[in-house]
C-alpha cells in the first residue's frame, strides 16, 4: 500500500483553485428573485402590516395588479418604491 504525502503547498494550491471555482459558480449565476409577489410576501419583505400596504395602494405609492381577488406586486416596483426614498447617512456620524 503505497503512502503519498500531501504538503502545504499542495493545500494552498487546492485552496486557490477551490476558492476560483466557487467564484465562477456565484457569478454565473445571478440571484434569481420572483418577479411577481403576493401581498403577504410584500408584507414580510417590508416588514409592514396589511393596513400599511393598502395605504401603499391607496394613495398610488405602491402600484399592482389584481387577478381573481389576489393582488400582485411587481419586485422592481418595490425596488423602486425603496431605492426613491433612500436617506442618504451623513458623513459626519463616521469620523
Amino acid at each position: 500500500m503505497a503512502v503519498e504525502v500531501i504538503t502545504r503547498e499542495d493545500l494552498n494550491e487546492f485552496r486557490s483553485l477551490l476558492l476560483n471555482d466557487l467564484k465562477e459558480i456565484i457569478q454565473s449565476k445571478p440571484q434569481q428573485t420572483k418577479q411577481w409577489l403576493k401581498s403577504n410576501e410584500v408584507r414580510k419583505l417590508l416588514n409592514i402590516s396589511p393596513g400599511t400596504l393598502q395605504n401603499l395602494r391607496i394613495n398610488g405609492t405602491l402600484t399592482y395588479t389584481k387577478i381573481g381577488g389576489i393582488m400582485y406586486y411587481d419586485h422592481s416596483d418595490i425596488d423602486k418604491l425603496l431605492n426613491g426614498n433612500k436617506v442618504n447617512a451623513l458623513p459626519t456620524l463616521f469620523k
